[in-house]
């Protein structure tokens, strides 16, 4: 039986192409069309889709208030449709915040070469989170206290979760965390960043598969809500102890021995990602060997395999992300089956299990 989704636009023009491309696969059935907020929650409860696409700007309710009500009345997996704008990447943040699993530009011009390409990636979005039936959510990420300029940083008391994972110290002289992510990955980071403590002893390099006019906003949103200190990485940035680095969409991040990032234009089709999880895993086992502690968060795909095999090859510490608490298990299950990972944690562990291995819990 093919997925039902419901399609989400206050454009007429927009549903019937979205709704075209994804009937073109026989996995996938629109079912209906919203024309905005207030109707797509109704029609979420009672048509219960497998997916909803969703736009954000609507009149009567606007996608970021729909994705929350969808989520308390009938969770859903969501994708949202945003502008490559500065503006458009904090709507989009909210949404996501707000329970929304993914999201792709809406204008398709800016994720692919031509139409068809555009489709096929949509449909397998799609797809991909029809798979996962979201949990009623329990665990609403902490929502931002309003804050007046966006330079100010909330104040967070970490709050740790009860132990349930297993994790023996290694002992190891850390020299830094790494971190890779893509789909599912800015709340997941969200949920990690904000329980560790400032006077966190390691510098963080995060790669997270987003466009570049996202990352600042998204480096910018979690300052503002984390402890530690998170930025988007510069080029020349030298790397300091609790302080978070955030690749910069469509380049990539590598360490260099002088412990000062490059960021680097990539414009060649070699690499897949820009930013790529693998570079920069790379540099860093280049630079610090076995000293290394990486993470591979929920994501589509497998990027962050090969850099995690060169940091095993120098005895670094590769943690992965479990199946259940995952949004897409592509990423750390491509690093679980080529047997690189020592652990596989629950999100809601991984902060904590970070601080016992660091000796700091």
């Amino acid at each position: 039986m093919p997925y039902k989704v419901l399609v989400v636009d206050d454009s007429s023009f927009f549903r019937r192409r979205v709704t075209d491309i994804l009937n073109a696969d026989p996995e996938l059935n629109v079912i209906d069309v919203a024309v905005n907020g207030i109707e797509a929650v109704e029609k979420a409860k009672l048509l219960k889709p497998d997916v909803i696409t969703m736009d954000i700007e609507m009149p009567q309710l606007n996608g970021i208030d729909a994705v929350k009500q969808i989520m308390k009345y009938a969770p859903t997996s969501i994708i949202m449709f945003s502008s490559l704008t500065h503006a458009g990447a904090q709507k989009t943040l909210e949404a996501l915040d707000a329970g929304a699993l993914d999201f792709l530009p809406k204008k398709f011009t800016e994720i692919a070469s031509d139409a068809s390409d555009a489709g096929s990636l949509l449909r397998q979005r799609v797809i991909t989170l029809a798979r996962k039936k979201p949990r009623l959510r329990s665990r609403v990420i902490e929502r931002e206290r309003p804050v007046k300029p966006t330079l100010i940083k909330r104040e967070v008391t970490p709050s740790f979760q009860p132990q349930r994972t297993i994790i023996r110290r290694s002992n190891k002289d850390y020299k830094i965390l790494t971190i890779g992510t893509s789909t599912g990955g800015p709340v997941a980071l969200q949920k990690v960043l904000t329980k560790l403590p400032k006077t966190f002893p390691l510098p963080i390099l995060i790669v997270q598969h987003m466009p570049a006019s996202f990352t600042k906003a998204f480096a910018n949103r979690l300052n503002n809500l984390c402890e530690i200190s998170v930025k988007e990485a510069e080029n020349g940035d030298e790397i300091k102890p609790g302080c978070a680095y955030v690749a910069p969409g469509g380049k990539q991040m590598i360490l260099g021995s002088n412990n000062k990032l490059k960021i680097i234009e990539d414009n060649t089709d070699r690499i897949s990602f820009k930013p790529s999880v693998d570079i920069t895993f790379g540099s860093a086992a280049k630079i610090f060997n076995n000293n290394v502690l990486a993470i591979i968060l929920t994501g589509m795909g497998s990027d962050g395999r090969e850099g995690c095999r060169l940091l095993k090859d120098k005895g670094a510490t590769i943690w992965a992300q479990d199946e259940d608490s995952s949004v897409v298990y592509g990423m750390p299950q491509s690093v679980v089956n080529a047997g690189l990972s020592h652990q596989s944690l629950p999100l809601d562990d991984i902060a904590s299990s970070i601080l016992k291995e660091l000796n700091l819990n």
